[in-house]
């Protein structure tokens, strides 16, 4: 189970990266663009991520993946049950999801790429 330590200890440390408590919810950002925030008990996930890769990604795991709520769904953005993530996955959702909101000058001088 993925919880918030877990993803503020890899959230925190990316460049430009904030955590802020809004309405009860932990959400994590580079400036004015959430690419990760928690439901209010923690038991779910959104993050940033493409529109049209999403229902790949929930056919692929329903279990594990669920479609944002409708005003959602005009983001790219979609959800995950932090019961059935790991930490791996998480890690690798999280930084993925931060890749879409930095400058891409940004992601490549961290990451190295």
């Amino acid at each position: 189970m993925v919880t918030v330590d877990d993803v503020r200890r890899v959230a925190l440390p990316l460049p430009r990266t904030t955590e802020h408590l809004i309405r009860d919810r932990v959400k994590f950002r580079v400036g004015a663009i959430v690419y990760v925030a928690f439901s209010r008990d923690e038991t779910i996930i959104g993050f940033a991520f493409p529109k049209e890769e999403r229902e790949g990604l929930i056919a692929s795991d329903p279990s594990t993946f669920v479609m944002p709520n409708e005003a959602n769904q005009r983001f790219n953005w979609v959800e995950a049950r932090t019961a059935a993530l790991g930490e791996d996955e998480m890690r690798e959702l999280v930084i993925d999801a931060w890749r879409m909101v930095v400058p891409k000058r940004v992601a490549k001088e961290h990451l190295g790429l």
